[in-house]
């Protein structure tokens, strides 16, 4: 799995993919959050917080990490590498954990330089140091891991086909359904009696809860157990297509 891992961040950071990934999320929440006028923009709005960053985030992640993801499996599988990977001795949970941690490490080296943002805004209030730094870390956590569902929801898109737009594709629809559809869902007339269960198996609520600064254990749990989820489906596809060669 290590090797693995290895192999991807090198891959991030050898070519332009990992630096592009990390200047295209800054640069978009820079933009909205100081130059772009509107209620987004912080020195316009008068409020000194990171509500822009929090609300705008799980959208650019939602096609960032799904774009980086794509061609995890789907580029073994087009080069006829992933093959290569089976005679390896590592199993195919290896070789998916290996990918995915690589790809969590990249969402964690995008937040990092976020620190600027709450430094800045932590300066620039009428009081400074007068801002919700529980609710602030809180937020932070739940994008981390938010990021972290879409890069596993992203390597099972991958792992359905050698194409890479497709992936994409196949990535951003599901992302934007955990994200969003469950909502959607909750509100249609034959399910308004179980409209708080839809609600909370989508990602939006937890990831609002745990922006509230109250850290609930359950959060990271649900957080966790989709990821491992998608991963243990990935796992079944490439299972599935080794039977398939083997037969």
């Amino acid at each position: 799995m290590l090797a693995i891992f290895r192999k991807e961040i090198s891959g991030f950071f050898s070519s332009l993919t990992g630096y592009i990934v990390i200047i295209v999320f800054l640069l978009v929440n820079s933009l909205f959050m100081w130059v772009f006028p509107g209620e987004w923009n912080i020195l316009e709005s008068g409020y000194a917080g990171l509500d822009t960053l929090f609300f705008l985030s799980p959208w650019v992640f939602l096609f960032l990490v799904p774009a980086v993801t794509m061609r995890m499996i789907a580029e073994e599988k087009r080069l006829g590498t992933i093959e290569l990977l089976y005679i390896k001795p590592i199993t195919e949970r290896g070789i998916i954990w290996g990918k995915y941690l690589a790809g969590v490490v990249l969402v964690l080296l995008s937040l990092l330089p976020c620190l600027v943002f709450y430094i800045s805004v932590y300066i620039l209030g009428e009081t400074p140091g007068n801002l919700d730094r529980g609710g602030t870390w809180g937020a932070m956590t739940g994008l981390f891991f938010l990021a972290a569902v879409y890069a596993s929801v992203g390597i099972f898109a991958s792992s359905l086909t050698d194409n890479q737009v497709i992936a994409f594709i196949i990535g951003v629809l599901i992302c934007f359904f955990l994200l969003a559809g469950f909502d959607s869902l909750a509100y249609l007339p034959g399910l308004k009696k179980a409209d708080e269960f839809i609600i909370n198996l989508g990602i939006n609520e937890h990831y609002k809860s745990m922006s509230r600064g109250v850290l609930d254990i359950r959060d990271a749990v649900y957080f966790l157990a989709v990821a491992s989820i998608f991963n243990e489906a990935t796992r079944l596809v490439l299972l599935s297509r080794k039977w398939k060669k083997k037969n």
